[in-house]
């Protein structure tokens, strides 16, 4: 046996050496890629997508772990701070919730009303004026709620109709003269001082709040001021706007502004049962340039019943002598009266006439003057 070791090839003759040595140099020098098989991209799509999933489920992870990171709890209150609501009477646990959550006291208004329910509390809730520490869990917020406040002050009861001097006097009455009528009345002379806070009052300008100071029965304490019990008021308002369906008068080209001033209009010029046709007669009359003749505007400027000679005259707010709408709100509608007009009566009457009967006001409607003329003398 031959002893000498081989390092390029075993083939017996030279010349068989020396052939396969070329054609091994040649084909380690040739590009073969282009009879290598194809590699799948299968496994780096794979991978890819398999890192995107791990990548997804970590960030979620992440979130749910440190919700008070990066969740609705973030922008919850602190524990070293406070915060103070308002429980109106009667509000429910879906108001108190939204008020709190407004308050950042909770981040979920639906869990809040459920625990509310869940504990048997929904009708165990105390109206007054809550001072809450930041980080008070639901159930605690709630036991306090059911005790009751401490805070708890004077109510201060707006009926539907009333004006803003009227408003202002029953301040005064509930704070024991601390925030004086002329005091409050000031405060609320300028809407524009509110409407950065409250969007509401764009159309408002610089006119007064008259028709925004929301009815409902409030409580008050003793630190409240004329600036306090306004927002109160016009939170109320926020609220209790937010449940209407605006479509019908936007429809119209009406702003906000418009829908509370034919709102006051409606409260003063009917019924519970006859708002919804109200609303529709004034509408009827807007969308034809009729002028709306009500009384009622022309008994917020002079103060009284007027008297013929008084609606005729030419001043701002008779709606005799002008057409559309007065120059401002007469009063603050009640809930009523802006859903009337949100959600008017469709009908063609153009007139109404109304008259006490047996202890109660009767009213008649007519579409045309020959009608309304034999409900009035007839």
């Amino acid at each position: 046996m031959n002893n000498r070791r081989s390092t390029y090839s075993t083939r017996p003759t030279h010349a068989a050496r020396v052939a396969h040595a070329r054609g091994d140099k040649m084909f380690r020098s040739y590009d073969t890629s282009a009879i290598q098989p194809k590699k799948s991209k299968a496994p780096a799509i794979f991978g890819a997508i398999l890192a995107l999933v791990v990548v997804v489920a970590l960030v979620f992870g992440a979130t749910k772990l440190f919700g008070g990171l990066f969740g609705d709890d973030a922008d919850l209150l602190p524990a070293d701070q406070t915060a103070s609501i308002v429980v109106p009477e009667g509000a429910g646990a879906s108001h108190i919730a939204s008020s709190l959550k407004d308050a950042h006291l909770i981040s979920d208004t639906k869990e809040f009303t459920k625990r509310v329910s869940a504990l048997g509390a929904d009708t165990s809730l105390k109206p007054g004026t809550y001072t809450i520490q930041g980080g008070t869990s639901a159930d605690d917020i709630i036991k306090m709620l059911q005790a009751g406040s401490q805070m708890s002050g004077t109510k201060l009861i707006i009926p539907e109709g009333y004006k803003l001097n009227q408003v202002a006097a029953r301040v005064e009455e509930a704070t024991g003269g601390k925030v004086t009528a002329d005091a409050f009345t000031a405060a609320a002379s300028d809407a524009s001082v509110y409407a950065a806070d409250y969007p509401f009052l764009a159309d408002a300008g610089t006119k007064s709040l008259e028709g925004f100071l929301f009815p409902k029965t409030y409580m008050v304490d003793g630190n409240a001021t004329a600036d306090s019990i306004i927002r109160m008021l016009l939170d109320q308002f926020k609220k209790e706007f937010s449940t209407l369906n605006t479509a019908y008068p936007t429809e119209k080209g009406m702003s906000v502004y418009d829908i509370v001033n034919l709102a006051s209009i409606v409260e003063k010029e009917s019924t519970a049962s006859t708002r919804a046709m109200v609303a529709s007669v004034f509408y009827n009359r807007l969308g034809i340039g009729m002028a709306l003749q009500s009384d009622a505007t022309t008994a917020y400027e002079v103060g009284h019943d007027p008297s013929y000679e008084e609606v005729h005259a030419d001043t701002p707010y008779s709606t005799y002598t002008n057409n559309g709408l007065p120059p401002t709100p007469i009063c603050s509608p009640g809930l009523a009266a802006l859903q009337a007009v949100c959600s008017p009566e469709e009908t063609d009457y153009f007139y109404f006439f109304f008259k006490e009967e047996n202890g109660e006001m009767k009213y008649y409607f007519a579409e045309t003057n020959d009608e309304h003329n034999a409900n009035v003398f007839g």
